[in-house]
């Protein structure tokens, strides 16, 4: 898996996170899971990560604001947000800044792979451009 892109799980719900994990892997990517928005910012995860796939509802900063902070910061990552509790403005505010899929759990596995797959496409196109 040497060169693989790296996605990184932010979630709270350590069965969910490593269940992503695990399906990432599946795909022939790198996983690197993280409970909480806040473990992420402070890892070297950040330059490795090609995707992020994170929980919006989570202690501490939400998922939505991770990404927010990220771009803010010109360390913008295509990001996936994940929610247990969706809502029309938080969908709106992702699209808005950028977030590539806002999936409502239980989300279907192949709209995942999807998804995953678009913001690979999407940074490998940003590096490009480089």
């Amino acid at each position: 898996m040497a060169g693989a892109p790296v996605v990184s799980i932010i979630d709270d719900d350590q069965s969910l996170r490593e269940s992503i994990m695990d399906f990432v892997r599946a795909m022939g990517l790198e996983a690197q899971g993280f409970e909480r928005a806040e473990d992420f910012l402070h890892s070297d995860g950040i330059v490795r990560t090609a995707c992020l796939i994170t929980d919006m509802r989570m202690p501490g900063m939400s998922g939505l604001d991770l990404h927010e902070r990220l771009v803010a910061r010109g360390e913008a990552i295509p990001t996936i947000v994940i929610t247990a509790f969706p809502k029309d403005d938080d969908r709106a505010r992702a699209r808005r800044n950028g977030v590539i899929c806002y999936l409502a759990k239980p989300f279907d596995p192949n709209r995942l792979a999807d998804c995953i797959t678009s913001a690979l496409e999407k940074r490998e196109h940003g590096k490009s451009k480089s």
